[in-house]
């Protein structure tokens, strides 16, 4: 008797055949591997302050933060956190996620809904996606970083409200999004912007404030920003910021908020110390930038596809998905690991590499990326003859 379940076997053989199985692989709490895949783009998750600060906030309130935020699950150390990160990226006030996957599906669907036109780009994040789609808003998707069809599309609607949500840097190239420009699009149609900063806060700006402060548009009563903790913060979480009724009402409305358990409170004193030393060092900013130039550059000298990084992530067009699992194992096996990404991360035809920077990296680090981007390269010149 078959039972209800069996058909995922049939989906698991599909992927093996396809070469999209995907694997979980912990790692070692040391290893002589340097990391191009990982989002810690300043450096802090081992940072001394950051880490002593988790261990106090830990030894302070316990390991978890017991509840949702609504009933036991906050504590000061999240309030100051969310006051920080406010200013950070000059809002009025900013709310705390126990994810930043959260926090987009909190935004999103506070703010949209029936009766709303979502514009949505098409590179960005999953959890924009997901979130327009939990919304029951109607959705159009855009062609990427295409400001005329996001206007189009506004111009067209028929629904009273509207929201355009976009990356603020988009994961997978590390392409600036148009925000001004879409912004204004927005405002000529009286429609609400949604940024996500996830790969933008403490990488774009003078001190990492994001994008949309970058634009110069910090503190818009139409703009509400979105971002993760657990990028170039080092830690764990997420957050929504913009005005204050707004963040209100996302207090009250979103779901993804008010039933989930709140952040465990080392993570919220962990980004909190992270916070206070990108304030204090705002070199690291332009460090991180500078080195994924550098990482653009020999991945190019390599002969690899590379895009040019607006931020800290630098994406290596590939193709083929065997072949991009091929390139990141000839990485590893020169002792840098990269990410792979495959379908359904990325369309059909476009798997790639993604190879992210971090302010720490030294010169020998860029020789060990140069030995491992140069190793991918003989991979797909074999694949290719």
């Amino acid at each position: 008797m078959s039972g209800p379940f069996d058909w995922v076997d049939d989906h698991a053989r599909q992927r093996e055949a396809a070469g999209l199985r995907r694997r979980i692989r912990p790692r070692p709490s040391d290893s002589d591997v340097l990391d191009l895949a990982g989002n810690d783009y300043l450096g802090l998750s081992r940072h001394p302050e950051v880490r002593a600060a988790a261990g106090r906030a830990a030894a302070e309130w316990g390991a978890g933060s017991t509840g949702s935020r609504l009933v036991t699950g906050s504590t000061r150390l999240h309030e100051e956190l969310e006051i920080e990160l406010a200013d950070l990226v000059g809002a009025t006030a900013a709310l705390v996620f126990s994810s930043g996957y959260l926090a987009n599906i909190g935004a999103v669907t506070a703010l949209c809904g029936p009766g709303t036109l979502i514009v949505s780009d098409a590179g960005n994040h999953a959890s924009l996606i997901d979130a327009c789609r939990l919304s029951r808003a109607r959705v159009e998707i855009i062609a990427h970083r295409d400001v005329a069809a996001a206007e189009a599309a506004l111009a067209g609607r028929s629904e009273p409200r509207a929201v355009v949500v976009t990356d603020g840097v988009f994961s997978v190239d590390g392409e600036l999004a148009p925000v001004l420009e879409l912004a204004a699009a927005a405002r000529r149609q009286g429609a609400g912007l949604i940024v996500d900063e996830a790969h933008a806060i403490g990488v774009i700006g003078p001190a990492g404030q994001g994008s949309v402060h970058a634009a110069g548009l910090a503190g818009a009563a139409d703009i509400v920003v979105t971002g993760v903790l657990s990028k170039a913060l080092g830690s764990q979480g997420g957050f929504v910021a913009g005005p204050t009724s707004v963040v209100d009402h996302v207090v009250d409305s979103a779901r993804s908020f008010i039933f989930d358990t709140g952040l465990a409170p080392s993570s919220a004193g962990a980004a909190l110390a992270a916070l206070r030393v990108l304030r204090g060092n705002p070199e690291l900013v332009g460090t991180v930038r500078a080195r994924a130039r550098d990482l653009y550059r020999l991945a190019r000298g390599a002969g690899l596809a590379a895009a040019q990084p607006d931020g800290a992530v630098c994406g290596i067009a590939i193709g083929d998905p065997d072949a991009a699992s091929e390139c990141a194992a000839a990485c590893l096996s020169a002792g840098v690991r990269v990410g792979c990404f495959r379908p359904p991360s990325v369309p059909d035809g476009i798997s790639r590499l993604r190879v992210t920077a971090r302010a720490t990296l030294g010169e020998a680090d860029l020789d060990r990326a140069d030995r491992a981007l140069r190793a991918a390269a003989r991979v797909i010149a074999v694949a290719t003859r």
